[in-house]
């Protein structure tokens, strides 16, 4: 899986290692960390750009962020979609978690899907949120997703 940074560099590191040397960076630099790993999708034509990122927020000192973008064919209802979102962002969360508790690093994951029942994201809400939760992480929908609404969505538009 490749990762890149937000400047568009790629992480030729595994990405576990390359998360750990980030918090050992930013804790010798006396930063608090926050993680949010969330999942956005485009549809575009016959194709679905899907955007992972892990959002590192450095407490009121700014953040950064590791991306992973790819691409499916596979035709998907909008559920099926949201739901397929929230896969990625707990796949990665779960490859990191371990790392995160070591540091005692907080860790949220986001999803795309709107709280509001006129939106047609919200079909997913209550599994997206059953699947989060269930696997023990803290969950966010929008409009507090930011990693997923504001973050991994400026990478598939």
């Amino acid at each position: 899986m490749t990762w890149k940074k937000f400047s568009g560099e790629l992480i030729r590191l595994p990405i576990h290692q390359e998360v750990k040397q980030a918090i050992e960076r930013e804790y010798a630099l006396s930063n608090k960390l926050k993680v949010c790993v969330g999942t956005d999708s485009q549809v575009k034509g016959s194709i679905i750009d899907f955007a992972t990122v892990i959002v590192f927020l450095r407490e009121k000192k700014g953040g950064f962020m590791f991306i992973h973008q790819e691409r499916s064919s596979k035709k998907m209802s909008i559920k099926e979609r949201m739901l397929t979102e929230v896969q990625k962002s707990i796949e990665t969360a779960y490859s990191l978690c371990d790392l995160l508790d070591l540091y005692d690093v907080d860790l949220e994951v986001h999803a795309d899907i709107n709280t509001n029942p006129m939106f047609k994201s919200n079909q997913a809400l209550h599994e997206a949120m059953g699947y989060i939760l269930s696997m023990g992480f803290v969950f966010k929908a929008k409009p507090e997703a930011f990693a997923s609404s504001a973050c991994a969505n400026k990478m598939v538009q």
